[in-house]
């Protein structure tokens, strides 16, 4: 399984939990959305209005995501 540098899938392969926590610590944006099924345009509008579903990180101008935060969202212990 390859990633590119932001998190994102190969084509036509899914977000499984194995997957998710392979990420490591944090994440971006991005690939926090592809996860929750939400678009980059949309998961950016949410994030600057601070209504994305998980906690946010601001570091400088960039966004991080937690993804012990994305996988509290799912229920995964």
């Amino acid at each position: 399984m390859s990633t590119t540098t932001t998190g994102e899938r190969e084509a036509g392969q899914v977000w499984t939990i194995e997957a998710v926590r392979e990420l490591g610590l944090t994440t971006d944006v991005e690939t926090a959305a592809a996860i929750l099924g939400i678009g980059r345009t949309k998961a950016y509008a949410l994030a600057r209005t601070g209504e994305f579903p998980v906690r946010l990180l601001r570091v400088g101008r960039r966004y991080v995501v937690p993804v012990q935060a994305i996988l509290n969202l799912l229920a995964v212990e």
